[in-house]
């Protein structure tokens, strides 16, 4: 039975949302596996940098939330993919009181839809895989965060609905927790280090995840050809002391 191969060398991966954080860091673990990359992003003066520290076989600057754009993007790709990471967008906090209605509606369609519309226009290879971004925030109900929860919940439910649809296509979900990356410290702020420390005090592995521990994992992802429809937890233990 033909399972894949066991490494990425010689396919091709597209990292939506790839020139920081997650995704550049997916990118330059990819590219030790001999993989060639893509990347895109919304600033292409980033993005040539990004390409420039790990080698991609090319970039393309659009907001991947446009639904035209990301179709004009992947259907203008020469020729099939192997994998797909998208890991663009960040979540909306606000309380009840505090909610923009505006922007809560596009934190709700966005997610979804970037999912659906890569599952759609992406043309990957058999065996080959899309990995979208959530999180495990949500799951424990608390003020502030209603669409992050609603968000928490909707997505693996859609990642499993999206993996009969266009297999054998592989489509997975990584649920993170608080990862170090760029995004969270632009969420943060100045409260970024205390909460690091706290972090480090609490969580059963005694340090913070970085964004190469989920780099890993999508790597992972790609190349295990048995996993499709699931999601997967990486948060340090986070949940098992927070509750």
């Amino acid at each position: 039975m033909d399972t894949g191969p066991a490494t990425l060398e010689g396919q091709t991966v597209v990292l939506i949302g790839g020139s920081a954080g997650i995704g550049l860091e997916t990118a330059r673990q990819a590219r030790t596996q001999g993989a060639e990359v893509i990347l895109t992003g919304r600033n292409l003066d980033r993005l040539k940098i990004a390409a420039d520290d790990v080698g991609a076989r090319e970039v393309a600057a659009f907001d991947a939330n446009d639904s035209a754009a990301l179709a004009d993007f992947l259907g203008g790709l020469d020729g099939p993919i192997d994998h797909v990471l998208a890991t663009a967008g960040g979540p909306y906090y606000a309380s009840l009181a505090d909610m923009d209605f505006d922007e809560a509606r596009h934190a709700l369609q966005a997610h979804p839809m970037l999912m659906v519309g890569v599952a759609r226009h992406a043309r990957v290879r058999p065996l080959g895989s899309l990995t979208f971004m959530g999180g495990t925030g949500g799951r424990s109900p608390k003020q502030g965060i209603g669409v992050v929860s609603a968000m928490t919940a909707a997505l693996p439910a859609l990642t499993a609905s999206l993996a009969l649809e266009v297999a054998p296509v592989r489509v997975n979900l990584i649920a993170a927790g608080f990862v170090d990356t760029p995004l969270s410290a632009s969420i943060l702020g100045d409260q970024l280090e205390e909460r690091r420390a706290g972090l480090r005090a609490s969580l059963p592995i005694g340090r913070v995840v970085e964004a190469a521990d989920v780099a890993a994992l999508a790597i992972h992802l790609m190349v295990n050809t048995a996993l499709t429809g699931a999601t997967y937890d990486i948060d340090g233990g986070q949940q098992l002391v927070t509750g």
